[in-house]
């Protein structure tokens, strides 16, 4: 953690929904002229699109029939961590962009599924943000965790989370519902290891939840409408937070416990604006102080 360079993460699943966080956020940076430095966390992808095919082909082969982007041996953790802690300690680092479809080739100059060459973050940033699969994790060689100042997890209930994936992936990618299912199956020990466990290294977590049914999501044919969902906010601390202001202002939630709140779908947006303005300010006076 750093208080003169600040870093936020926003960490879920494909498909969560950390990308329409990331629009939040961005709303807030520029509402509060904050620049910010961005990291995806497909830029610490080991491999590239093609890579990737002949690793899990290798790894098959091999016996393991799990390789996947949410484990530790197709990304780099250590070189993540490693930007976390250059950013914290001088507000530099580096990163670099995987370019995932023909829209973003036209704008790097390369191929689809490969990635632009490593580069230093931009000068005199006031915070960093990453979003991606990664953002809170710890495991035995690396914590990635400890040096976020603010850390948030983007968690639908897995049917939803499921749902979203099978379509997004159809939709953007061509991929046959079969094939989306074979990689949510082929995902799911790493799932349970390193993506479930970051939700407890979280300072807020969002958890979105359809008021429909979603028991079979391999044949849904539509994504459940923020309408028709429920947000659940925990707070891994509730001290400092207003509840009563909150409630007030996102009208028809209730707190389920003492350190959440559950809100109406369609609130979503106005609920992190209210809830993330105030932890962002809180962090950059910091580091102008400390400045």
């Amino acid at each position: 953690m750093s208080v003169k360079h600040p870093i936020i993460s926003v960490t879920g699943s494909s498909g969560a929904g950390t990308t329409t966080v990331k629009s939040t956020f961005e709303r807030i940076f520029a509402r509060e002229h904050i620049t910010a430095a961005f990291i995806e966390g497909d830029a610490f992808h080991r491999y590239d699109r093609m890579e990737m095919r002949q690793a899990m082909k290798d790894a098959e082969e091999a016996g393991n029939h799990h390789f996947s982007h949410f484990g530790l041996e197709a990304n780099l953790l250590a070189e993540l961590e490693q930007s976390f802690a250059e950013y914290g300690r001088r507000g530099g680092g580096k990163t670099r962009h995987y370019i995932h479809d023909d829209r973003e080739a036209e704008v790097y100059g390369a191929p689809p599924g490969t990635f632009t060459a490593w580069e230093e973050f931009p000068r005199g940033t006031d915070v960093l943000f990453y979003e991606g699969l990664h953002g809170a994790v710890v495991t035995e060689e690396v914590n990635v965790a400890r040096h976020a100042d603010l850390k948030i997890g983007v968690v639908p209930v897995i049917n939803l989370e499921w749902i979203q994936k099978i379509h997004r992936d159809r939709s953007t990618r061509g991929y046959s519902t079969e094939a989306v299912t074979d990689t949510i199956l082929r995902r799911m020990p790493d799932y349970v290891r390193y993506i479930c466990p970051q939700f407890t290294e979280t300072d807020v977590n969002f958890q979105r939840v359809p008021m429909v049914d979603t028991s079979n999501p391999f044949i849904a044919r539509w994504i459940p409408t923020a309408d028709e969902s429920m947000v659940v906010i925990r707070f891994k601390s509730p001290r400092g937070i207003d509840f009563s202001y909150l409630i007030s202002m996102l009208h028809g939630s209730f707190m389920s416990r003492a350190n959440s709140i559950v809100i109406p779908g369609p609130k979503l947006d106005l609920a992190m604006q209210l809830i993330l303005t105030p932890m962002i300010l809180q962090l950059i006076e910091r580091k102008r102080r400390a400045a």
